[in-house]
């Protein structure tokens, strides 16, 4: 098994892909289908591959040109590729490792061994998805935030039910994430409300932003 930091390789071939005008599209695209599989067997040295397969996976409808494009990234040194010949076992590739300096393609023995692209992927992606849609656990801890912050009990409560009521959607449409951040903001529109009263006009218990003015909770903030 291959020690390969996929990190590294891609921003070291992607380096190279833009220093290297012989390249096209399909070149590149034929040359991330290859990596996908090296990643899928965990960097061997050499892996099999599947002609149909890949040229699905690159989008390239004519063998011709998948054959092209084969032939061209062995000569130019990104890829070995070794032809089976045999109907019943796939062609054999092997993807040469790049480093950042000079862009070659050369050996380089790199920490992370082995380790999956997509399974890494997964595991940054089931981390963003416990801090998305974030909110609080009960009302109480949305009241205890605005008592924190120096607001009144029941302006807690009056944002807990309204987000609670339409499934915690900013604009009744983008989940929230940031439930603070959400509460803030909740509180800078209700302060501006005050600083918008017409002059003369009497609050009742001002002091705890209470309003005789009737506002509709329900509008999205």
């Amino acid at each position: 098994m291959a020690e390969v930091n996929y990190i590294l390789h891609l921003n070291a071939v992607f380096q190279q892909f833009y220093k290297d005008t012989r390249l096209n599209p399909t070149h590149i695209s034929l040359y991330m289908a290859l990596f996908q599989y090296w990643n899928q067997y965990r960097f061997p040295e050499y892996f099999q591959i599947n002609r149909e397969e890949i040229m699905k996976m690159a989008k390239i409808g004519s063998k011709s040109t998948y054959h092209r494009n084969l032939k061209d990234l062995t000569n130019w040194e990104y890829i070995v590729y070794s032809p089976s010949h045999n109907p019943f076992k796939g062609s054999k590739v092997k993807l040469l490792k790049f480093r950042t300096s000079g862009g070659q393609a050369v050996y380089q023995a790199v920490p992370n061994s082995g380790q999956a692209v997509g399974r890494t992927n997964k595991h940054i992606t089931n981390k963003e998805n416990k801090t998305k849609g974030q909110k609080p656990k009960n009302e109480n801890e949305a009241v205890q935030f605005f008592l924190k912050n120096k607001w009144p009990a029941t302006e807690g409560q009056k944002f807990y039910n309204h987000y609670q009521a339409i499934g915690w959607k900013v604009g009744g449409k983008t989940q929230m994430e940031d439930w603070h951040a959400s509460a803030k903001k909740w509180m800078l529109k209700y302060r501006e409300i005050l600083k918008s009263k017409p002059k003369g006009q009497q609050f009742q218990n001002e002091d705890n932003l209470h309003t005789n003015r009737h506002k509709d909770y329900n509008e999205p903030l």
